[in-house]
């Protein structure tokens, strides 16, 4: 059996393929990577699964920087499969939407990442640089600028209650569909958010399609719990027309954790070929590209 898992900043989420079909499941996620074995131990344990049994693991993983950090984090997981592989969550939710062909993904969930792949094993990327200095336009980050708006105006009491929560970043991460639903009935300071927000992640594509000099109009797609708001997609799609970039905008054809599954699959019956052995993950700065 082959598994793939996605590791968000809320949530994990596994998919399985046996027999050709997938299943899925979802779990709690902790924000620490080192307790990532401790969190899957447990579903295989309740689905009689062991290293002999699954051929290949595929974790598509948030927060990863460099080849040593993923090398790092798959020693951790051995014990679970025979095979394991890690990439970025945001290359796997680009292989699942729009497949090996040059394109951007634009991921906007609790955190937020663009990567793009020029379809010969060039990988770039811009933001995705976690809650304390970047992920712009992400659920966190519009749910901390309205806090502090808020706070501005004296509700510092519902403030400090989720900053001090057990888990503030997924706390204020949760306001985020509170604040697009005030910014579309017209609220002016959640309104100004959101643009920010749109503008934020729309230069980041203009920067990577740039980077990895792609021809126009380019592929691209998007992931992540805030771009499946219809509302807010369009906004990122006509501020990416704004500063000056033609894209095609392709809804993804399937989720990034049965893309690390497919992945998975192929891994242990053909190997992944170029997209794996040259395009090892985003870039560890910025909008630098590599192979």
């Amino acid at each position: 059996m082959y598994v793939g898992a996605d590791v968000g900043g809320t949530w994990i989420r596994i998919a399985t393929i046996r027999g050709g079909r997938v299943a899925t499941e979802t779990i709690r996620a902790d924000r620490d990577l080192r307790k990532l074995a401790a969190r899957l131990q447990p579903v295989w344990r309740r689905h009689g699964w062991s290293r002999r049994r699954v051929e290949v693991l595929v974790v598509a993983s948030r927060g990863l920087w460099t080849a040593r950090e993923r090398r790092t984090l798959a020693r951790s997981l051995r014990e679970l499969a025979r095979r394991v592989e890690v990439i970025s969550d945001a290359q796997a939710a680009l292989l699942g939407a729009i497949g090996n062909r040059p394109g951007v993904l634009v991921l906007s969930g609790t955190g937020s990442i663009l990567v793009g792949y020029d379809g010969d094993g060039r990988w770039a990327r811009a933001g995705g640089l976690g809650p304390l200095v970047g992920d712009e336009g992400s659920g966190f980050w519009l749910g901390r600028e309205w806090l502090r708006s808020r706070a501005q105006h004296g509700s510092l009491s519902s403030t400090l209650r989720l900053v001090h929560a057990a888990d503030p970043i997924a706390a204020i991460a949760a306001l985020a569909p509170t604040v697009l639903a005030r910014a579309r009935r017209g609220d002016l300071v959640a309104r100004r958010l959101v643009r920010d927000g749109q503008r934020h992640l729309a230069a980041s594509i203009r920067q990577v399609a740039r980077g990895l000099a792609l021809r126009a109009p380019i592929d691209a797609s998007w992931a992540g719990s805030v771009l499946g708001n219809r509302w807010f997609r369009t906004g990122v799609m006509r501020a990416t027309a704004r500063a000056g970039l033609r894209a095609r905008w392709h809804a993804p054809a399937e989720a990034p954790v049965a893309a690390a599954a497919r992945l998975a699959e192929t891994l242990a019956r053909r190997g992944a070929g170029r997209w794996l052995s040259r395009g090892r993950g985003p870039a560890s700065r910025g909008s630098d590209t590599h192979r």
